[in-house]
């Protein structure tokens, strides 16, 4: 490389060096086969090595038994705004979204054509600086599960604390699955695309409880049915074979250094050194979350003025920092520390918002 960047894209986002280097050394021979795993097919005890192997490390990252079935599927996250009304909401009933954020919004837009939705909280009022408060009262006891977004890749909020609920806990986790220990019992459904945390664009991870697949409707198309997938191990049609290898990869990365508890204390250390910087210096660069929901992982703040925040996007791509302007609506810079991204990324940031300062 002519010079050394860090990548602080919001998505597709950073890859470890390791998955990328031994990826690139298996790219034209798999395992002496002659083939890429581009090209082999998905019914080859090759890729289903790789199909398996993915889903045993994911199960043993998050601590899950065989009543949770993972399903690789393609689409996106967005798909799954979708494909999970589509199964679990029938038009006489209720599920319940706390919106914080535009991916709850595009949510809530797609649930809504199925079924009823119930708004249990919203952080709408001071444009999604906070994660809202949830009582057990919020939700309605008939509701076929309470959906919240887990972490908010634009407004730069994260849940700190999951609420506990009679129904059962759907959660987004796109942005932040697989970054730090929770309890994932808690939850009866997880979906995220992976080009965030774990793996490239192009695959999505379902996780699902097997009380909450029994629930899926059968009147919809086979090839949305959560059913179909969980009963073919994600076979039932061509899998984006490639993504998921890079996934098992990744999962085989995070294993090696140490799990998820070592994982969540690189980033709670990641996090902290630009937090502190804004702190520190909390006259010149404003955050936009509230402190008790600030994101780990998309980190957003603003600048005194727009020619400013104008200057420190296009400074700092010129020092090797991409991705850091803000989206639109927010406005100002997004530093998203994702799994792959190294403390030193972290720390070389943090140096470059001292010394923008003190020259601008």
């Amino acid at each position: 490389m002519s010079q050394k960047v860090y990548n602080f894209n919001a998505g597709p986002a950073i890859l470890p060096k390791e998955v990328l280097l031994k990826a690139q050394k298996e790219l034209l021979d798999y395992h002496g086969i002659g083939m890429s795993v581009m090209e082999i097919s998905h019914r080859t005890k090759e890729y289903e090595e790789i199909n398996d192997s993915a889903t045993a490390l994911f199960r043993e990252l998050m601590g899950l038994d065989d009543s949770y079935k993972l399903l690789f599927l393609g689409g996106g996250g967005s798909t799954q705004f979708a494909m999970l009304p589509m199964n679990l909401l029938p038009k006489d009933r209720t599920a319940t979204y706390v919106e914080t954020g535009t991916w709850a919004e595009k949510a809530i837009k797609e649930a809504k054509r199925f079924g009823t939705v119930h708004i249990a909280a919203s952080s709408k009022d001071k444009n999604h600086s906070y994660i809202p408060k949830l009582n057990g009262s919020d939700v309605p006891a008939d509701s076929v599960y309470l959906h919240i977004t887990s972490n908010n890749t634009i407004f730069g909020t994260q849940w700190h604390e999951f609420p506990k609920v009679a129904v059962p806990l759907v959660c987004d986790m796109s942005s932040d699955i697989l970054s730090r220990r929770l309890n994932f019992k808690d939850f009866s459904l997880i979906y995220g695309g992976a080009q965030k945390n774990i793996g490239p664009a192009g695959v999505t991870i379902v996780i699902i409880k097997d009380d909450l697949l029994a629930m899926c409707s059968d009147a919809i198309p086979t090839i949305f049915n959560y059913k179909t997938h969980a009963a073919e191990n994600s076979l039932y049609n061509t899998p984006p074979v490639f993504p998921i290898y890079i996934v098992k990869l990744v999962l085989e990365w995070m294993k090696e250094k140490g799990g998820l508890a070592v994982i969540e204390e690189q980033n709670r250390a990641k996090q902290e050194v630009i937090y502190d910087t804004i702190g520190q210096n909390s006259d010149y660069y404003f955050g936009h979350a509230q402190k008790d929901s600030r994101s780990w992982m998309n980190i957003t703040f603003r600048l005194p003025t727009a020619v400013l925040e104008e200057k420190f996007a296009k400074d700092s791509k010129a020092a090797g920092f991409i991705g850091l302007k803000g989206h639109r609506s927010v406005g100002g810079i997004r530093a998203s520390l994702y799994n792959a991204m190294p403390l030193e990324g972290a720390e070389k940031l943090a140096e470059f918002m001292q010394k923008f300062r003190r020259t601008n």
